[in-house]
């Protein structure tokens, strides 16, 4: 059988770069990298509490954390930066505040930076959680599927593939369905391709959403 491996790590120094930049002693790395899944999922938890849009989308695409000796730099790269931005010195302010009460660092400032993607339904994390979204409304899972790629197609993106797994429509038995579009060249280390997986949680148990973007070859 093909083994799957994930596109992003595959991909690493030819059309991929790191979303997370320093440098690290042995003995302290597992530190930094438990540090900074903190400082991702309490950006998370921030936005998801704070803002409730339309379509309950927090749109971010990446967050990238880069470390010096006395700074950590942190940038959203956001689809809809709207939602931060109507009193945005405050909005990032308290962020920055929370993050660091959830670090506990003292000798090392915390910078926080907003950054706005041009088209937003080209990331597949917001992608993702669009169609979550829309499974959650008990939404049909091939129309969720069908109105992602129609939104992917329209940011200009030469081939997707969704594929859901788990208890599609509340069935007893959990299956795998996938939508593919375009083509999507996974074999090809030049293709610049975009991932995720993202889990959602239904009321019948948690569904798998997994999405490739082929964004252009180099």
């Amino acid at each position: 059988m093909g083994q799957k491996i994930n596109p992003l790590g595959f991909r690493l120094g030819a059309t991929q770069g790191h979303h997370s930049l320093w440098f690290a002693q042995p003995k302290n790395y597992s530190e930094d990298l438990q540090e900074d899944q903190k400082i991702r999922d309490c950006i998370k938890n921030y936005v998801q509490k704070n803002m409730k849009i339309s379509s309950n989308v927090e749109g971010i695409a990446r967050i990238e954390i880069q470390k010096r000796i006395d700074l950590i730099q942190v940038i959203i790269y956001m689809g809809f930066p709207k939602l931060l931005i109507e009193d945005r010195t405050r909005r990032i302010e308290e962020l920055q505040m929370n993050v660091q009460k959830e670090l506990n660092c003292v000798n090392r400032k915390l910078n926080i930076a907003i950054r706005r993607i041009s088209n937003p339904y080209g990331h597949p994390n917001i992608l993702a959680e669009f169609i979550a979204g829309q499974l959650k409304n008990r939404v049909s899972f091939r129309k969720a599927m069908k109105k992602a790629i129609e939104l992917t197609e329209q940011a200009g993106t030469k081939g997707i593939q969704v594929q859901i797994a788990g208890r599609i429509d509340g069935k007893e038995i959990a299956r795998v369905e996938w939508i593919r579009e375009g083509r999507v060249p996974l074999q090809t280390i030049r293709a610049k391709i975009d991932y995720c997986a993202y889990a959602v949680r239904t009321i019948y148990g948690v569904l798998g959403i997994k999405i490739w973007i082929f964004v252009d070859e180099e």
